[in-house]
């Protein structure tokens, strides 16, 4: 269903978002391809809405332009995910059997029958407290090789210190500085 912004946005002639408005002198707005197509059929030029009379003049609507320009830009960057491929509903729902977003339909049908459901954002964080989990011995693990690493060019090299503290910032690899 299209918002209301989405529908004042639309030329009234093709239906779609405007693509390179242009204004009328009764204020009307139209695509400028629609309204050549709609004065090419007319003897009078004529405007589709209030069937005045107008001139050839069609001055582009820059601010109508840029709106919708906009608009699209918006609407493209939004996910594509959002809405169900199958209802064209909004995703609200994560079915945990299936582990997939749903939307309110899918969790009646008969595909996910005695399945169970979270809110989308709970799911969200919950899979996210798992990641996290998941993540950290990996990230302690990278700290011990890392450590490992220096300890090992340490040698290599031939560190100075017989022991604890390291003339090494082990943070940075550099030489301390007395």
């Amino acid at each position: 269903m299209a918002s209301r912004l989405e529908e004042d946005l639309c030329c009234t002639v093709c239906h779609e978002i405007f693509k390179d408005a242009v204004v009328l002198s009764c204020s009307h707005s139209f695509c400028r391809d629609c309204l050549q197509s709609w004065w090419t059929e007319k003897v009078i030029k004529e405007c589709p809405l209030c069937k005045r009379r107008h001139s050839s003049d069609r001055p582009p609507n820059f601010a109508l332009k840029n709106l919708c320009e906009t608009f699209l830009q918006e609407r493209d960057q939004r996910s594509p995910e959002a809405l169900c491929s199958l209802h064209s509903e909004e995703l609200k729902l994560f079915c945990l059997d299936h582990q997939q977003p749903v939307c309110v339909v899918c969790r009646d049908s008969e595909k996910h029958t005695d399945h169970s459901f979270r809110p989308m954002d709970e799911a969200a964080r919950q899979h996210k407290k798992e990641l996290q989990e998941t993540l950290q011995p990996l990230k302690n693990k990278e700290e011990a090789l890392n450590f490992d690493l220096l300890s090992s060019v340490l040698d290599l090299w031939g560190c100075c210190c017989s022991g604890p503290p390291c003339c090494w910032e082990p943070a940075s690899g550099m030489a301390k500085t007395s």
